[in-house]
Parts: C-alpha cells; structure tokens; sequence
C-alpha cells in the first residue's frame, strides 16, 4: 500500500512550543523556515499530509502567521523542491526576488522553494499543497535554473483539473499499491505542468526539441543493431523512458514505429541500390531477427513484398515472392 495520511495539530502546546512543532513538520517536508505568529498570542495549525510516489501531498490549515525561507540559509543542493500550492481559503501575500503575488481562494502558485521567499497571512487561509522533486521535472524539461513564482487560476481549464486530480489523489494516497502510486504520481505530474506550460514558464522551448533531435540522432546511428531499445536510447540520452514516449507521442508516432520504419526505409534503399545481396541479409544487416516479420511490415508499410523490389531491380526474387 502506499503512505498513510499523517497529521500534526499545534492545538494544546504553549505558544513557544506551537511554533517549534510547525517548524518542524516544514522541515520534514521540505526544508527549514522561521515561523512568525504576527501579533496573535498563540499559532493555531493543521496539517494532514502523505506520498504517493515521489511526490507528497499535504492539506494545511493555519492562523494568521508569516512564513519565511530566509537567504542565510539557502545551502547548495538545499530545498530542492518545487511547490504547487492551491489557496482554498482566505487571502496570503507572497514575495520572492522582488515579486508580489496575492492569493485568493481558486489562485494557484507555483514556485522554487530553494529561492528565499515569505508568504503571510493575515487571516485563517487553508491550503492544498504538492511538494514536487526538481529531478522529476527536469524529466519533463524543467530548466534547471530557479524558476520566477508563477501565479495560475486554478478555477476553470487544465488548473481546476490538477487542482481536483490533487484532491481527488490525496483522498485515495493511502488506497494505492507501489505500482499505481507511481502511475498516479506521473499522472499528477503531467496534469500539474499543463496550466505552466500555457503559462510558458519553468520550461525551455529549446529543450524538448533538442531532446528528440538526439533521439533521433541516437536512433539512426544504431539503426543496425538488434538490441536497439529504448532503455538504451533513455539511457544514453539520460532521461526517462516516459519522456523519450512523451516526445515521440507529442509528434504522432511512437519510438517503436520510428525505429520500424527508419529500418524499412533504408531496408528499402538498399534493395534498390545494392545488387549481390539477398532479401534476408538486407533484413538482418538492419536490425530485423526475423524473415517472415520483416516481410510483413515491409508488406504494410510500402504496401509490396520485399521480393517484388528485388525482383524489380534485378530479377532475382522467386515469382511466389518468397526471400530467396
């Protein structure tokens, strides 16, 4: 089963020991942060959290308060996370690099938890929130530099859909078996980049494209091997296997059919421009393992028998139009 939902509440500890208790609880999710009650004699919070995947998902409830990442303690390698935070209730102001954002119910923030920031609240404000590891949006494209806070609508389009699959996956974190979390954890993560990538921010233009040109560079240069795969391509490429889909998916085909037909096509030329060779040494000397395979895609794709071009060229194909 994946994670159980944990729950922390500030409710009945002195007021010094309130705020220790929260700062603790940020900690364990995703790194240290002063806590300030403003003028309020005591710190009133809730938070009830959990993981699916990778990824933790947590709804927080808290009094007025001021949250600050402070500059001094940015460490390399620290607080590397991106957080998606949903405001569900009451008003929170937002400042980072000089930017001021203010949230209200339906907002949706994103932002580098690494970069200093602080958020207040003046008010009770509740909030949903996903804690995101860079390194799994670094598959996606993300630019690995920090990334400017980005203000979305969660209340209609492809941000009221992450914001009821975040719900929705919080709700059944504790139902989901380590396979299903991971898929539900991709899932989530797609959904959550699509209002961003509207928004075109954390994401390089320039990188998916890049990405696929060396794919396919990749691809052509072991066209010849049998063992060509795309653990291999993932591999050599450092990215995931479900980006290298994604690529390939986003452009109508898949990493299968690319290989297939790339193999084809030169299967094609050179049954056309080299004499002395057979159909089945053609076949193999470009990664097919299997004579009456090849036969057939070659019969789908080109919508002729392999032998009917030999033929054609040299008239060496046997009129069944078998191989040999």
């Amino acid at each position: 089963m994946s994670d159980t939902v944990h729950s922390l509440n500030t409710s009945g500890f002195t007021p010094k020991k309130q705020i220790q208790v929260w700062s603790d609880a940020l900690t364990d999710l995703c790194g240290r942060f002063d806590i300030d009650p403003l003028e309020a004699s005591s710190f009133e919070g809730r938070i009830n959290y959990t993981t699916v995947s990778k990824l933790k998902l947590c709804q927080i409830e808290a009094s007025q308060h001021r949250l600050a990442h402070a500059a001094s303690r940015t460490e390399p390698g620290g607080h590397p996370f991106v957080k998606i935070l949903f405001q569900t209730y009451g008003i929170s102001h937002f400042e980072q690099s000089d930017r001021h954002i203010e949230l209200m119910p339906g907002d949706c923030l994103a932002y580098d938890v690494s970069c200093p920031h602080t958020i207040v609240s003046p008010t009770l404000t509740r909030h949903e929130v996903v804690i995101v590891p860079k390194t799994l949006l670094q598959e996606r494209g993300f630019r690995s530099a920090k990334m400017t806070a980005c203000k979305l609508s969660a209340r209609t389009g492809t941000g009221r859909i992450a914001y009821n699959f975040v719900h929705a996956a919080f709700d059944e974190a504790a139902k989901l078996s380590p396979n299903n979390a991971i898929g539900v954890a991709d899932s989530l993560i797609d959904l959550l980049l699509l209002p961003l990538r509207e928004a075109d921010v954390m994401f390089d233009r320039g990188g998916p494209e890049a990405m696929h040109v060396r794919a396919q560079f990749f691809i052509r240069e072991h066209l010849r091997d049998p063992d060509l795969s795309i653990d291999r391509i993932s591999a050599a490429l450092g990215c995931t296997k479900r980006y290298l889909h994604m690529l390939f998916s986003d452009r109508g085909t898949t990493i299968s059919d690319y290989i297939r037909h790339a193999r084809l096509q030169n299967c094609r030329q050179e049954l056309e421009t080299q004499a002395g060779k057979s159909i089945t040494d053609v076949a193999f000397s470009w990664g097919f393992s299997s004579s009456s395979h090849f036969s057939r895609v070659f019969r789908e794709y080109f919508g002729v028998v392999p032998s009917a071009i030999h033929k054609a060229q040299y008239g060496s194909a046997s009129s069944d139009g078998s191989y040999e």
